[in-house]
């Protein structure tokens, strides 16, 4: 990039954000433009290409606070007349290179570390990806096709690690742009589509059990369904109350510690029809309990 360009391109309405944006502003708006504009996407629209490197240019500065505060007192200057216009052109400013003693174009190569400054890597590249719940539990590969600066097309295999969360981001080496120090690195950020029954927490599983009234009460032994498609019996207590939470060890997520559990949370059903017969029983029921008042302790707590 031409020491001119430094100062004469204005990357703040290149990447589409004020002056006073934050870091997170920035990358979240690189974000975006990334996603709209990679060349995976608009294969063969050269115009969107160059807009796509543009973006990429202008995030390569912004996100650098080093490089940004030399920009934008760079810039500062030359949007005040600062710098020597070409010959021909009315109105030339004042040459800000007097104040130095060189050529204004030196000056601010070697600001920028132009000139004598070290051969860059290549640009990272960005990308998403969505897998399974259960992918993400377990591992999976993902069969990727990018490509590059406008090159060819490419496959690769990136291995998922089990245990990965929803937003999880992927570092691959060397798959980004090319460079002068060689290419850059990919970052695939992860989508993990939810489960009808499981959630992930930490090194842990959740699930909710329903169970029924008469199992919670009198207790039972019940299966309960893994993510691995084994199934568990658990055994509820006699009086098990909703909401009670039952471990069961090592049917979790694989983690640096080890293997985490699967937590069940017992959920006791209403019945949203009965047959006469249990209409019957569950009325006998109600009298054989009828001196007992399971909200006693509940107003007592509700009056402190």
């Amino acid at each position: 990039m031409a020491a001119k360009d430094l100062y004469e391109k204005d990357f703040y309405k290149i990447l589409g954000v004020s002056k006073t944006a934050n870091e997170k502003e920035i990358k979240k708006r690189y974000r975006e433009l990334a996603h709209k504009l990679h060349p995976d996407k608009n294969t063969g629209n050269k115009k969107l290409e160059e807009e796509f490197k543009a973006v990429s240019e202008a995030y390569e500065i912004l996100s650098d606070e080093k490089s940004r505060a030399e920009y934008d007192e760079a810039r500062s200057l030359f949007e005040r007349g600062g710098f020597r216009q070409p010959q021909g052109q009315q109105g030339a400013g004042r040459d800000y290179a007097d104040f130095f003693g060189g050529d204004s174009q030196d000056i601010f190569a070697n600001l920028f570390g132009g000139g004598r400054r070290a051969p860059r890597k290549g640009q990272d590249l960005q990308t998403e990806s969505t897998i399974s719940f259960r992918e993400s539990i377990f591992g999976t590969n993902l069969e990727l096709r990018l490509s590059s600066d406008g090159g060819a097309p490419a496959n690769i295999t990136v291995r998922v690690p089990p245990g990965v969360k929803n937003g999880g981001k992927i570092r691959i080496r060397g798959k980004g742009a090319q460079g002068e120090a060689g290419p850059g690195d990919l970052f695939i950020h992860l989508n993990v589509k939810p489960h009808p029954v499981f959630t992930h927490k930490g090194d842990n599983l959740h699930m909710s059990l329903p169970v029924t009234f008469t199992e919670a009460a009198l207790g039972a032994d019940i299966k309960v369904p893994t993510l691995s498609g084994e199934e568990v019996t658990v055994r509820l207590a006699p009086g098990t109350p909703n909401g009670r939470v039952l471990r069961i060890k090592g049917h979790g997520v694989k983690g640096a510690n080890g293997v985490g559990d699967l937590l069940v949370s017992v959920e006791v059903q209403v019945p949203q029809r009965v047959t006469p017969k249990a209409q019957k029983a569950l009325e006998e029921f109600a009298a054989e309990t009828e001196g007992e008042d399971v909200r006693a302790d509940f107003k007592a707590k509700a009056k402190s």
